[in-house]
């Protein structure tokens, strides 16, 4: 039986001892490893080199890691790679606003080359875990979908939608907490050889919204990105 090629983890980091230091530490766990040193670079990397992981330092020449991580998940090839971003920066603001782009992780320098390695593999462990369910059915709150059925109700009561809300909703509900660009859901859900503009995404976002009230606050815009469906605590 042949065996599963390790998993593939690109490194963007422009300070050279870290980007050796973190190398090592991931190849000794057996991962393997592309470097970049550059915004561009590393934008370049991630479509070429197709990793399953990216870890993003945030100040990097040329193109800054918020932009880079921006572009990544307006990339439809790119979109879904689980990002782990690296910054000098410890303030709130620069977290939060690295999240809310859809990096999945987030780590301060300083920090621990074995808890990096760790971080990486509970990320991966997670991702892994969301690909092998193939799950038939969602619910968020007193919404149910079911996919088999191509049903969704809401406290029990059917709610008509058209093929492409239906669609819509399905991929949000798939990834909680992560911001999906109006790109990402129009090759998504649209398909690839859909000519509209990104206008459309907002017209069915506002629709549900419509028939579904729960979604009025549970769906929330990221300016100038799109949409993220909010985790329920």
């Amino acid at each position: 039986m042949a065996s599963v090629p390790a998993k593939k983890i690109l490194i963007i980091e422009d300070e050279r001892d870290i980007l050796q230091l973190v190398k090592l530490y991931l190849e000794k766990e057996g991962f393997r490893t592309v470097t970049a040193s550059t915004g561009a670079e590393g934008l370049n990397s991630a479509k070429q080199s197709k990793p399953d992981l990216i870890v993003l330092d945030l100040m990097l020449p040329e193109i800054d890691g918020l932009e880079v991580c921006k572009r990544l998940r307006s990339a439809p090839e790119t979109a879904m790679l689980p990002i782990i971003m690296l910054t000098a920066k410890a303030e709130e603001s620069d977290q939060v606003i690295g999240l809310e782009l859809g990096a999945d992780d987030y780590v301060t320098k300083p920090f621990s080359p074995k808890a990096l390695v760790a971080r990486v593999k509970a990320l991966f462990r997670r991702t892994d875990r969301s690909r092998q369910e193939s799950q038939t059915a969602y619910h968020y709150g007193k919404l149910a979908m079911d996919l088999d059925r191509h049903e969704v109700t809401v406290q029990g009561k059917d709610v008509p939608l058209t093929a492409k809300e239906f669609g819509l909703l399905e991929h949000l509900l798939r990834h909680p907490g992560r911001v999906l660009t109006r790109e990402v859901l129009l090759n998504q859900v649209w398909g690839y050889d859909y000519f509209g503009t990104t206008r459309t995404v907002d017209v069915h976002v506002r629709r549900l919204k419509q028939k579904i009230p729960l979604l009025d606050e549970a769906i929330l815009s990221v300016k100038s990105l799109g949409y993220k469906l909010k985790v329920l605590d």
